[in-house]
């Protein structure tokens, strides 16, 4: 009976009882430390950025609603900025351009680098240097860039011209016409950024496995058809990344406009950027500027939802 009680199950060793456990208030204390020098190494940017970008957004949507006329104390005025600037009759007009020539910017802007992308994924030979061809625009400044574009396009004695009239064709008034002025500047805006979209185009066009493409061609698939059941599929989440961008881009042109055409002629390439610097610094009108900036900014927040969406849906799928 006594053998019997002294059996007992055989069970895992237990744990070996630690009477000083690791101080975790040290731990603790150590890591927030590392934090806190993280967070210091941080705060000149952090102070740059609260200065340079959200206090001026901020103070913009405050300046909105107000009478604000430097030197005399602001007023407030509700709504009354946005009715007055709904009213004016450019505002349409720049509206409308701004709209058009995100749709031409798409259309035209949006196909040639990717159409470009794929030539120089093709090439065998000298394609680093084609790479940096393609990319030598973007390291223009944008100024610069313009007033090259404004000579090009002189309808005397602009190279543009003086090619056509070299070829016997007719010539155009480009920038300087009404009908011609907002695809003119379209070219421009295309010329002068797409490098950049060439090579992340380049970039997704690489990460394509080479086994899809030998089997397309095992199948019998023609070029456009290997681009079109193989490229497109494997590439369409960048495809739409970049859509996105360059409609929040595109939709914020100023330079171009302002340098090139100043907003005419007949106010056929005015806009909604453009129209803004008028009402700040021609027309003294910082409510009215601002109520401008507004409405521009709840559009393009809503494109850049979209694009944080979609964005955060593809890291998801990887």
């Amino acid at each position: 009976m006594t053998k019997t009680a002294e059996r007992r199950p055989v069970t895992e060793a237990a744990a070996p009882f630690d009477p000083a456990p690791p101080p975790v208030g040290g731990r603790g204390r150590r890591r927030l430390a590392e934090q806190a020098r993280a967070y210091a190494f941080l705060l000149g940017g952090l102070v740059c950025f609260a200065l340079f970008s959200w206090y001026p957004a901020i103070r913009a949507v405050v300046i909105a609603f107000q009478k604000y006329t430097p030197g005399s104390p602001p007023e407030w005025v509700g709504t009354a900025n946005f009715t007055r600037v709904w009213h004016d009759p450019e505002f349409t007009a720049a509206w409308r351009n701004t709209l058009i020539f995100t749709l031409l910017a798409l259309l035209i802007g949006f196909a040639i680098p990717f159409v470009m992308a794929l030539v120089l994924n093709e090439l065998r030979h000298a394609k680093a240097f084609f790479r940096v061809v393609v990319y030598l625009p973007v390291m223009i400044p944008p100024v610069v860039s313009a007033l090259l574009w404004k000579w090009f396009y002189d309808p005397g004695a602009g190279l543009a011209n003086e090619a056509l009239r070299f070829l016997h064709l007719p010539t155009s008034n480009w920038s300087n016409g009404a009908d011609t002025a907002l695809v003119s500047l379209v070219l421009v805006a295309t010329w002068a950024n797409m490098g950049g979209t060439v090579l992340i185009y380049l970039a997704a066009l690489q990460s394509i496995p080479g086994e899809l493409y030998e089997a397309a061609e095992l199948d019998g698939a023609s070029l456009l058809q290997r681009v079109r059941h193989v490229t497109v599929p494997q590439t369409r989440f960048v495809i739409l990344m970049l859509m996105l961008l360059q409609i929040i881009a595109t939709m914020q042109v100023f330079t171009e406009p302002f340098v090139i055409t100043g907003g005419g002629p007949e106010n056929a390439t005015v806009t909604v950027l453009y129209l803004i610097y008028k009402y700040a610094f021609l027309y003294n009108d910082f409510g009215g500027a601002c109520a401008l900036s507004v409405m521009l900014l709840v559009l393009l927040g809503a494109f850049s939802a979209v694009y944080l969406r979609l964005t955060r849906s593809g890291e998801e799928e990887a």
